[in-house]
């Protein structure tokens, strides 16, 4: 059975996803949505790029790249690396961070090693060991649902999830790769 590549579409809007820009050096950036933590030890991320991207090319041969996890106020950075096209740092604040281009007032950077490459459709599915990392947890992350940026609002009065899930072997910070425990009311 095949299914509807809109249809497929629609349904994958549903889902809420960080937004990245993911850059090598040259400069060369794109708008990555599809990335995911896979690993803690060693930390390790995954992410999926387009067959026809430049940054693709330029992430195997230099077999490097970043990750700028974007903060909620950089929707229009996230836009303007959506596009196709060779200008898109023109007129941006950047600098290189290890070699890497990287964006500043991001909530989070990784820088990578590229691991391997496997074959995913239209995209090919990268994986990189995470060799370098800063985060700014005051500053809240893009998200993108339904064809549109938000951000991700606490629940504060739920308190941290390691304390709703002590049964957790190491904790809810060991969760990358493992699914949540057990059912769960989350409060809604």
């Amino acid at each position: 059975m095949s299914v509807d590549p809109q249809v497929f579409r629609a349904v994958m809007g549903s889902v809420a996803t960080p937004v990245t820009i993911v850059t090598a050096a040259g400069p060369h950036g794109a708008t990555v949505s599809s990335f995911a933590s896979l690993s803690l030890r060693p930390p390790m991320v995954l992410l999926a790029l387009d067959l026809s991207s430049h940054l693709l090319e330029a992430a195997k041969r230099s077999r490097r790249f970043g990750v700028n996890i974007l903060a909620a106020g950089q929707g229009d950075l996230a836009l303007r690396f959506a596009r196709k096209g060779d200008d898109k740092f023109a007129g941006t604040h950047w600098f290189t961070d290890d070699g890497l281009p990287r964006f500043p007032a991001t909530a989070g950077w990784l820088a990578c090693e590229l691991t391997s490459v496997l074959p995913g459709g239209d995209h090919e599915v990268l994986f990189g060991t995470v060799v370098g990392a800063a985060e700014e947890p005051s500053r809240p992350p893009l998200t993108y649902h339904r064809r549109t940026f938000g951000t991700h609002t606490p629940r504060p009065e739920l308190g941290p999830l390691a304390d709703r899930f002590p049964h957790a072997a190491g904790g809810l910070d060991d969760l990358p790769g493992r699914a949540v425990p057990d059912v769960y009311d989350w409060g809604d």
